[in-house]
């Protein structure tokens, strides 16, 4: 019987380099379609990707503050009649430009990674 490869202990550092790496992509999309508060923004994505990506306000809320220095972002405030004052995030016309950017550079990556771990067969056949 042979052993299973052990999981490497940092995959989980790797997997959150991933995330954060890209985490303002994510942002910057999920508020392109209209604006959001941020337990919205948890959900959306939670619910668009099946759970695969999940983030914790306090990962999402400090992405949201440097969006807004950058001018990626607006805010504004609504309370509601009943319930809690929520602060809500729209993108700004530099915010669409960094997120049209921020998806060629994506998509450039994400092709040649695709490139890349092609098998050997596949690629010479191309």
């Amino acid at each position: 019987m042979r052993d299973e490869p052990a999981t490497p202990p940092d995959r989980k550092g790797i997997d959150r380099e991933l995330r954060r790496g890209s985490l303002e992509l994510v942002v910057l999309h999920l508020l392109g379609d209209a604006e959001a508060y941020g337990y919205e923004i948890v959900s959306k994505l939670t619910a668009r990707t099946n759970g695969a990506l999940e983030i914790t306000d306090g990962t999402l809320y400090p992405v949201l503050y440097r969006l807004e220095r950058a001018g990626y972002v607006t805010v504004r405030w609504e309370t509601p009649v009943r319930g809690v004052p929520r602060k809500y995030y729209a993108l700004t016309p530099g915010g669409r430009e960094e997120l049209a950017r921020l998806r060629r550079e994506w998509t450039a990556f994400a092709q040649a990674m695709a490139d890349l771990l092609r098998p050997d067969e596949e690629a010479k056949g191309s």
